[in-house]
Formats: C-alpha cells, sequence, structure tokens
C-alpha cells in the first residue's frame, strides 16, 4: 500500500482518481480548497483537507509516495477575461506545490495536463511532438506547468507524467461532471433532459466534417482515471513523460446530440449558431505514447456508453 496526495480530489477527474487509488488498496489524502470542488466528491475513505496547494508544506512529508495533481482552474472564457487568476493559481500554486514536494523529498508526480496547449493544431490526430500553441491563457498557464516540471525533472530529478487530456465526460463510482458555470457538451445536454435549461446551441454547422459539426474525441473519465494509476508506475527518475489520453477516434456535436437524444428519451432541442472563434473543425487525440509506455488502452471508448453513465450520475443530483 502506498499514501499518495491528491490536489483538487474533490473535482471530477480528481475525484474518479482517488476512488480507483482507494479501490486499489491505496492511502488517499485529498488537498482541496473547494472553489470549485465540492466536498460530497471527495470519495469515501479517504483522509480530506479542506486547504490551498500553496501551503502543502503544512501536511507534505516523506510519508508520501506520490502526488497527483489536478487543482487548476479550468474555464477557458474565465481564463479569458480573468488570466491573472490562471497563472496565479495553475503556476504559482504550481511552483509552490513543486517546492514543497522536493522539501518532503516526495519525487513522483502526475499532472493533469490538457489537449488546450496544442491551440489549433495543424493536423488530426494530434500526437505528442505537435507544436504547442495555446490560444488561451488557461492553456497556457497549463503548458507553462509542462515546462516547469520538465525543469524539476531534469534539475532535481523528480519523475513526472503529464498526461494531456481530451474531452472527457461519463462518470464513475457516484462521481460525475458538474462545473458551474457548466461549459462542457455532455453536461450540457443532460441538462436540457432534465429541464434545467430549454435547448442547446451547436455552434456552426458547415465545418468540413460528414454532417458539418465539429468532431471532437471524448474519453470516459473512468478509462482517464486508469491511466493515471498507470503513469504511477511508468514514471522514471529524472524523465518527464508527456502522453495524451483519447480515444482516437472522434464523435461530431451533431452525434452527441444524437446519443444523448437516444439514451434519455427526451427530444433536447439543439438550436444552430455562429461558429465560435478559435474552434477547429476537428480535433482528435493520438494516444500511442499512452499505449505504449502506460500500458494503457480505453476499456469503454462507445459513445453511448459514456453518455448512459453520465446520464445516471445526472439523474441522481436531480432526484
Amino acid at each position: 500500500m502506498s499514501k499518495y496526495l491528491v490536489t483538487g480530489g474533490a473535482g471530477y477527474v480528481g475525484g474518479v482518481v482517488g476512488r480507483l487509488l482507494l479501490e486499489a488498496g491505496h492511502e488517499v489524502v485529498v488537498l482541496d480548497n473547494l472553489s470549485t470542488g465540492f466536498r460530497e466528491g471527495v470519495p469515501d475513505g479517504a483522509e480530506f483537507i479542506e486547504g490551498d496547494i500553496r501551503d502543502a508544506t503544512k501536511w507534505l512529508d516523506d510519508s508520501y509516495d506520490s502526488v497527483l495533481h489536478f487543482a487548476a482552474y479550468s474555464q477557458v472564457g474565465e481564463s479569458v477575461t480573468r488570466p491573472e487568476k490562471y497563472w496565479d493559481n495553475n503556476v504559482g500554486g504550481t511552483m509552490a506545490l513543486l517546492a514543497a514536494m522536493r522539501a518532503a523529498g516526495v519525487r513522483r508526480l502526475v499532472f493533469s495536463s490538457t489537449a488546450a496547449v496544442y491551440g489549433e493544431p495543424a493536423r488530426t490526430p494530434v500526437t505528442e511532438s505537435d507544436p504547442t500553441a495555446p490560444t488561451s491563457p488557461y492553456g497556457a498557464s497549463k503548458l507553462a506547468v509542462d515546462h516547469m516540471i520538465g525543469g524539476e525533472c531534469a534539475a532535481h530529478g523528480l519523475a513526472a507524467v503529464s498526461l494531456r487530456y481530451f474531452n472527457v465526460a461519463g462518470a464513475y463510482g457516484g462521481s460525475g461532471e458538474r462545473h458551474e458555470p457548466e461549459s462542457h457538451l455532455v453536461p450540457l445536454l443532460l441538462d436540457v433532459a432534465l429541464g434545467r435549461r430549454t435547448s442547446i446551441s451547436v455552434y456552426g454547422n458547415d465545418y468540413p466534417t460528414p454532417d458539418g459539426t465539429c468532431v471532437r474525441d471524448y474519453i470516459h473519465v473512468a478509462d482517464l482515471a486508469e491511466a493515471h494509476l498507470l503513469a504511477l508506475d511508468a514514471a522514471r527518475e529524472g524523465e518527464q513523460l508527456i502522453c495524451n489520453l483519447g480515444n482516437g477516434s472522434g464523435y461530431s456535436v451533431a452525434e452527441v446530440v444524437e446519443t444523448v437524444r437516444a439514451v434519455t428519451g427526451h427530444p433536447v432541442p439543439a438550436t444552430p449558431a455562429p461558429r465560435r472563434p478559435g474552434d477547429p473543425a476537428v480535433l482528435v487525440a493520438s494516444a500511442a505514447v499512452a499505449r505504449e509506455r502506460l500500458g494503457w488502452a480505453p476499456r469503454r471508448p462507445a459513445l453511448a456508453d459514456i453518455v448512459a453513465d453520465a446520464w445516471e450520475f445526472a439523474r441522481t443530483r436531480q432526484s
């Protein structure tokens, strides 16, 4: 059994990862300031510390095997209007966390990164060697942390894995997606099915795709979480391993809408809207590095299964 610190473990992905670690027999300590997470999102059996990552030196010591770091602000739109918030927390907070890890002698890290570091990719599927050109302060802050971690590995022998997510959806073990405000397609569609919204806007129907709507790579949150456990075993001293996580195939917005209609039995009105600036037509991951280095492959790739699990969680919250 190992002891892990999960920063941001009261949030969506961090909560599911914490749950899987507990199921594997490990000791889990969740550190979260609840600014975007929820107390009920902390998995049963985990120790919970309400606090900020800047203060990690108060709790981090050599009893910990590793840190899994999810404590970041992640709203792209907000990052444009309040960039200082994202630089302060995502970059400044991580710098403080790395210093605390160094002082405590904790030398293994799995970092929650994002496909937003690639910006508008010139080709698809996107590989880890493709140019990084983030189009928002959120993506730029995550890329800055990736660079920071790389320097920590080279200079101080940290063993680190950065996992770049594409579109995460679904639910696991009572943990599901809930953001305030919500900006992700699947939970927005489920809000329509539950009567919380009247319709959904489809931004652009004239893209060079089979049905004219954007295509995105959707990955089940449980598959994503399993990659983090594999990453702990794959981390090597002095190396930063970067892996994209996705299914390697995409679903269009129109396909997601139709799948939600089929799963929920609700008509889910969809209203055409103009394209949003910066939305690429297709954004799909190559997960070849994760398959090779982590031994990882998604076990729940079907969109209907992803939506069904998300729907079960959304209805549970509604009742």
